[in-house]
């Protein structure tokens, strides 16, 4: 089934599927397999350009975190190159020399330069008898053989040569610069666009927007179509990308071939939509290039700090960067989530649309990440009219897996120390994480074994804080079951209980935090009579759309906790996918207190499963001190806003090291040179004006330094900018960059 081929194949009976998710809270209807095609979502007015040029219009290769699309490549580097004030007053001043030799020759005071007009010319045309017509042609075709001359040699000397090409020759060939325009109509949130890079004529062989490689198979029928909807207006980027990702999922099973052809032909650029039927976002808010997958972050500035292929470039983000984790710090209001993060969940989402991502955002109610009718699943917790439900266990059916992630998200965070949280002395770190997760198997094993099912958060508290009565219960089920193991399960649970420093006890505490009256009716634990399935981490093998509210007010404690048992539950979902085309990321708006040693572990083992999280932080204040530079070192994408303290800065400065760096040390010394009138002289100024004088010296040295200084990163970094540096799944790496977000 072409459609299969194109979003994960999905099934129709699929539990997970998400068609019909804006309904009620229930198990998730499935879509008809053809539904009626929808309209074309209505953007604001653009002036970028048409699909078609957006097709056609260059994206050479570039350096990590460039965007490509219109890109012109820098010139290569010129050490010897002239600063504008030397280049431009060199110029002038050459321009005025060459005015004075050419007034200073033409009025008689360099007869020098005349000789060879009297060399050259015959003598009948001179004197009075002589041929003056003839001699004065001759006169100006050698003053103008003489200006030529000078302005060429005046010319070199001034490198005039250069001014045109630095400043005359951009200007001539119009707007587009470094970094190109917005994407195609409608593609940049109906914000207005400079125009189209030069495009390849249309109606060649090679035009993308005449489908040639449909063409080149014998589906004209096909193709024809397509191209109608192109120049009809009738199909978007989005439209495009996915239609061509179906294709190149045709192209590796030809057999699907008829399939694929009907449905172009009886859908148009409808086709193969995404099953939610969306085809593109109710607006945009910053601009993508969804040919090559990027979202615009910003524009780097255009001075020495910066590398030299960056200056003046438009930055940007994609899967290949973001499979390496990105990490951004910035204070309150410095612009994570409007410039960074909202931006790249709006990427992810119009590639979800393409069958190409899965994105699930997290942040508390009112985080800016985007409107309700941008995703397929919006979970509020804590608000009784949410349409959707979350799965505690992620949806796995491995008890160990279960409690193993449980653990890391109740206890991974457990200080250690003679007394502990929870009143459990000397808890904390990885092996009581892993005693922790034991104790949680105890119970959600046998619990699974008795009813089918894992147990919902009141009942796994009752069973943590050891209430005879539902142990009790539990036993009698498990003895009715007739499973041993489950019983062998309890009678080892019962006996841990009973040691000093038992995990039990603070498990109880954590899970207390769930087991509020906000939180009632949700953290379902799997579909029981008419119960709803709730959405599971494992779920991500589709392209959805999640977004996950947080309750911040009044239930901070919840939420971090939340957030750790979701980034949890993604990094093993993530490693464990069969279908790893789909790139998944999880994005945290606020991931204060979210990091353990597990999780940086395992975000670090993201890079090979075609995934990547997004963590923003006000401060790494919020990340224990024992894992701020682990946490640094894991990710390799950073972005530092201004205003971070210097105590961050001297983690990122850490991290992005060294480089050479050529340094002039001055030094004045005293001027004792010449006679005794001259060291008179400058005597007498010295007495009157509180000055000596002195010689000057330079020396020039080749040392290291910081990329960035901690000093250079609290104090330095302008409002709305941000030092970045990226890094792609390949290894290729750009060093931190001074960038204006936004542009």
């Amino acid at each position: 089934m072409v459609n299969g081929g194109a979003h994960g194949a999905w099934g129709a009976g699929d539990p997970g599927d998400p068609r019909g998710v804006r309904g009620g809270r229930g198990d998730l209807p499935a879509m008809p397999p053809a539904p009626p095609a929808p309209p074309m979502p209505r953007q604001a007015p653009s002036a970028g350009p048409s699909l078609g040029e957006w097709l056609r219009a260059p994206r050479p290769e570039a350096d990590p975190g460039i965007w490509r699309y219109g890109h012109r490549p820098r010139p290569p580097e010129d050490p010897d190159r002239l600063g504008d004030r030397q280049l431009l007053g060199g110029a002038a001043l050459a321009l005025v020399c060459a005015l004075l030799v050419w007034s200073l020759n033409y009025n008689g005071y360099i007869p020098p330069l005349m000789w060879p007009l009297d060399w050259f010319t015959p003598d009948s045309w001179k004197g009075v008898s002589g041929d003056v017509d003839a001699f004065i042609a001759a006169a100006y075709a050698y003053y103008a053989l003489l200006a030529a001359l000078l302005a060429w040699g005046f010319g070199k000397i001034g490198h005039w040569g250069e001014i045109w090409r630095r400043y005359v020759r951009p200007r001539l060939r119009g707007p587009g610069g470094p970094g190109g325009p917005g994407g195609p109509e409608g593609a940049g949130g109906g914000a207005g666009r400079p125009a189209a890079p030069a495009a390849a004529p249309p109606g060649g062989p090679a035009d993308p927007a005449l489908w040639p490689q449909l063409r080149a198979v014998g589906e004209h029928a096909a193709a024809d179509r397509l191209t109608a909807e192109i120049h009809g207006g009738g199909m978007n980027d989005v439209d495009y990308v996915r239609i061509d990702r179906a294709w190149q999922a045709v192209r590796a099973r030809y057999e699907q071939l008829p399939a694929f052809t009907e449905a172009v032909l009886d859908r148009g650029a409808a086709a193969f939509a995404h099953p939610s039927g969306d085809r593109d976002l109710p607006v945009r808010a910053a601009r993508h290039d969804l040919l090559t997958g990027q979202v615009r972050l910003g524009a780097a500035s255009d001075e020495e700090r910066n590398p030299y292929a960056y200056r003046g470039a438009r930055l940007a983000l994609e899967p290949a960067l973001l499979s390496t984790s990105m990490l951004v710090v910035g204070p309150s209001a410095a612009g994570k989530t409007s410039r960074v993060v909202r931006p790249v969940v709006e990427s992810l989402a119009l590639q979800a649309l393409t069958g190409r991502a899965a994105v699930v955002a997290v942040g508390t109610a009112g985080a800016g990440l985007g409107p309700d009718e941008a995703y397929d699943v919006v979970i509020r917790l804590g608000d009784p009219g949410c349409a959707h439900d979350l799965d505690l266990y992620g949806g796995t059916d491995d008890p160990d897996e279960a409690a193993a992630v449980l653990a890391e998200a109740m206890v991974g965070d457990a200080p250690g120390g003679p007394a502990g949280p929870g009143g459990a002395g000397g808890f904390g770190g990885e092996a009581d994480t892993r005693r922790a997760a034991t104790a949680l198997a105890q119970l959600i094993g046998p619990h699974r074994a008795a009813h089918g099912r894992f147990p919902s958060v009141p009942e796994l508290r009752e069973l943590l804080d050891g209430v005879p009565v539902a142990l009790a219960a539990l036993r009698q089920a498990c003895e009715a079951a007739g499973d041993g193991a489950a019983l062998r399960e309890l009678d080892a649970r019962e006996r841990q209980s009973e040691r000093p420093g038992d995990p039990g006890p603070l498990l109880a505490d954590r899970i207390a935090l769930l087991d509020r009256p906000a939180f009632a009716g949700f953290f379902g634990t799997g579909r029981t009579g008419g119960a709803p399935r709730p959405f599971a981490m494992r779920d991500l093998a589709h392209p959805l759309r999640v977004r996950i509210d947080l309750p911040e007010r009044g239930h901070a404690e919840a939420s971090r906790l939340l957030a750790r048992l979701l980034l949890a539950q993604f990094t093993a979902c993530a490693r464990d996918r069969d279908e790893r085309s789909l790139f998944a990321c999880l994005v945290l708006d606020d991931a204060a207190h979210t990091l353990t040693p597990a999780s940086v572990r395992a975000v670090q083992r993201l890079r090979t499963a075609n995934a990547g999280v997004v963590l923003a932080l006000r401060s790494l204040d919020e990340v224990p001190e024992p894992l701020r530079a682990a946490a640094v070192g894991a990710v390799g994408c950073r972005v530092v806003l201004s205003g971070v303290s210097t105590w961050d800065g001297e983690v990122f400065a850490q991290a992005w090291g060294r480089d050479w760096v050529k340094t002039e040390d001055v030094t004045h010394n005293p001027d004792f040179s010449g006679g005794a009138l001259r060291r008179a002289l400058r005597g007498i100024r010295a007495l009157f004006t509180g000055v000596r004088a002195t010689t000057r010296s330079v020396t020039v040295r080749t040392v290291q330094r910081e990329r960035w200084s901690a000093s250079d990163l609290a104090h330095k970094v302008p409002p709305g900018h941000a030092v970045v540096s990226l890094t792609t799944v390949r290894g290729e790496a750009s060093p931190p960059v001074l960038a204006r977000l936004g542009e």
